[in-house]
């Protein structure tokens, strides 16, 4: 498999700064963040597959978008892959005919540009040698990460999440587990909002960093524009063993 980072920053300000969307080969994102529009016509037509953590802005927006740009070039819908209570909010405030067209329903119903499929924690999804798995996640909203196995190697994306024991529990039992990209959202001075805001800093994450039990790559998403340099010299500090690297836009995984 191969992962191509679209965006991975916790809010947008310069080239840099594109919220949260992984192009997976060709067909697959995980979370549709502004990065998506970064994608040539070419490129979008190509993606059948959505995978959404959560219902936030920074994570979905850019699924009307997409829609609206190729949902009459493609010959099928596109299919977008949330647990219950994602999907009921996407179709309750986005989808919904006021902020932005119902595209079940568009052109047709019995031809939609798309469809739901509802998903939940523990349930794997298989394209040909290719799964993908649902993680625990906790957050303001229902939310999830994933797992991206290639039958070779695996990359686990927490999604955004706090303090998250059952998370660890699950990737500890990861065999071929190769990379994780794990969300930072504030610096420790911001701790207290970190708390409320389900979010990790970099104590938190320094604590649940200590939960790993495999080796791995470990890649930090999701900082404030404005607190990147702070945020990545306190995870530095850390006495992790693990070194912990910075994710940036066009960074590519293959495993």
């Amino acid at each position: 498999m191969r992962l191509r980072v679209l965006g991975c920053s916790g809010s947008i300000g310069g080239q840099q700064n594109r919220t949260t969307s992984f192009l997976v080969d060709q067909d697959i994102l995980i979370d549709a963040g502004t990065g998506v529009g970064d994608l040539s016509l070419a490129e979008l037509t190509l993606i059948d597959h959505i995978f959404i953590t959560h219902s936030h802005l920074d994570h979905v927006t850019s699924i009307a978008f997409f829609l609206d740009s190729v949902g009459a070039l493609r010959p099928k819908p596109v299919t977008v892959y949330a647990t219950g209570p994602t999907t009921e909010i996407l179709k309750r405030h986005l989808f919904n005919g006021d902020i932005w067209p119902d595209f079940t329903q568009i052109p047709a119903p019995e031809e939609p540009w798309l469809r739901y499929q509802e998903i939940k924690v523990g349930e794997a999804i298989a394209f040909g040698t290719r799964k993908v798995t649902v993680l625990p996640a906790i957050h303001t909203v229902p939310a999830v990460g994933y797992q991206l196995d290639s039958g070779k190697s695996s990359l686990v994306f927490t999604g955004d999440t706090g303090p998250n024991d059952a998370l660890w529990k699950v990737v500890n039992r990861i065999e071929n587990l190769k990379y994780l990209i794990i969300e930072t959202a504030f610096s420790d001075k911001e701790r207290r909002l970190a708390e409320l805001a389900l979010h990790l800093c970099p104590a938190m994450l320094g604590e649940e960093l200590a939960k790993l039990e495999r080796p791995a790559e470990v890649y930090i998403t999701h900082l404030k524009p404005s607190e990147i340099e702070l945020t990545m010299q306190e995870i530095e500090e850390l006495s992790s063993k693990l070194q912990p690297r910075l994710l940036q836009n066009n960074h590519v995984f293959e495993f």
